[in-house]
């Protein structure tokens, strides 16, 4: 679970910056993979600089955060 007000950006895991956004959190250890091993498909960045990645579509955490802000609370058996 991730704390909705904490997060500051979603992003798309293709490009560049975001691949090297990665590669440096991994290394300095402020990397979350939380994909199950499967492939990464959305990139959670939080307001303490950690990286969270997600194999659920960014599409879809998108919609549940926008869900959450209009005051509907997230089933705590839903993973972000």
């Amino acid at each position: 679970m991730v704390a909705v007000d904490r997060v500051v950006a979603l992003a798309n895991p293709d490009s560049a910056p975001i691949k090297r956004l990665i590669q440096d959190s991994k290394d300095d250890g402020r990397a979350i993979d939380v994909t199950c091993g499967r492939r990464t498909r959305a990139v959670i960045i939080t307001d303490s600089e950690h990286v969270i990645l997600s194999a659920i579509q960014t599409e879809t955490i998108a919609n549940r955060l926008d869900n959450s802000a209009d005051g509907m609370e997230l089933d705590p058996e839903e993973e972000l």
